[in-house]
Order: structure tokens, then C-alpha cells, then sequence
């Protein structure tokens, strides 16, 4: 069923969007808003509770109703959210995107921040990365109870690749223990 749901749920956007062609004025249920934009019903009930986005008008049952706008916030959001960003620079990517006369130089120097936030963490994962394939290789992994893997984690100091950003061969000067 892995191959199958993303199929599925490529076809339940479209038919959201395609719903959302047929009656542009229309507003829409919850269910139809989360089946065109790609994002849940749950989380955008979550997005207009921390106030990301605003309330849904409601019918007079209490339903939400979303209208075409309503739709491609939700979609904005969701490709912020795709690229990592927090709810935070959402709310000030949203502001800026409804703000026609924004400066691009404000939306450029948020994502040049995001980018290298990533770019760091990158790198540490890169070294943590390094550091257990060195840990793994030296790991005998046989019935014998020395195992450097714990050894290093068991140190009273941060592990070297954190200390150093070099891979625990690296740090040590050696290979294994």
C-alpha cells in the first residue's frame, strides 16, 4: 500500500482543487479545504488555533466554511512547512506575502537566515554522522563485552564530533581503541 497512497492522496488534492474550480465562489467544508490545499483537516484546525491562519466563518450548524483564498494560504503553508520553516517565519512569510508593497530584501535575508540554520545543522549531523561510522567500525560486534560505542558514550565530555566537529577518528588522533 506504500506506492499506492501517495497516488491516493495525489488524487484527493486533485479532487479538492477540482471541486474548488467548479464553484469559485463557493465556500467549502473543512474536508474539501484540507483535500485541495494538501494540508489536514487536524492541522489546519491547529493552524487557525495558534492564530497562523484566521478563524473560518462557520455556518449556522458551527461548520467551517473556506473559501478559494482560505485554500491557497493553506497551500502557502504548506510549502513553507515543506522547506522547514517554523510556524514563527510563517506567520512573518505570511505577512510579508499579503503585504504587496513589502520590501523582497525583508523575505530574502528570513530565508538566507533558514538556510543557514539548515547549513548548520547539516554540518552537525554530518559530523555526528562520522563520528558513529567510526564508532561502528571499530565495534568488534562479536561476543567480546569491550564496545567502543558505549566507551564513548559513556564519557563524562560532549562526544568528539560535537567538541570538534570532526569525526571521532579525527579527534582522537587514532582509529580505534
Amino acid at each position: 500500500m506504500g506506492a499506492i497512497t501517495p497516488i491516493w492522496e495525489l488524487s484527493m488534492v486533485l479532487t479538492g482543487v477540482l471541486r474548488m474550480a467548479l464553484a469559485p465562489q463557493a465556500a467549502i467544508n473543512i474536508g474539501d479545504a484540507a483535500l485541495a490545499s494538501g494540508v489536514s483537516a487536524k492541522m489546519i484546525r491547529h493552524y487557525e488555533d495558534i492564530g497562523l491562519i484566521p478563524k473560518a466563518r462557520r455556518t449556522g450548524a458551527g461548520y467551517r466554511l473556506y473559501t478559494p483564498d482560505d485554500v491557497h494560504v493553506l497551500r502557502f503553508v504548506r510549502h513553507a512547512r515543506g522547506l522547514g520553516f517554523s510556524m514563527e517565519e510563517i506567520a512573518t512569510l505570511l505577512g510579508l506575502w499579503r503585504n504587496k508593497r513589502r520590501p523582497s530584501s525583508k523575505v530574502r535575508q528570513l530565508a538566507q537566515a533558514h538556510l543557514d540554520d539548515l547549513n548548520r545543522k547539516i554540518a552537525e549531523m554530518q559530523a555526528m554522522k562520522a563520528t558513529l561510522e567510526t564508532l561502528v567500525a571499530c565495534c568488534h560486534g562479536d561476543e567480546r563485552p569491550d564496545c567502543p560505542i558505549l566507551d564513548e558514550l559513556a564519557r563524562d565530555e560532549r562526544p568528539a564530533a560535537v567538541r570538534s566537529g570532526k569525526s571521532a577518528r579525527k579527534a582522537n588522533g587514532h582509529a580505534c581503541h
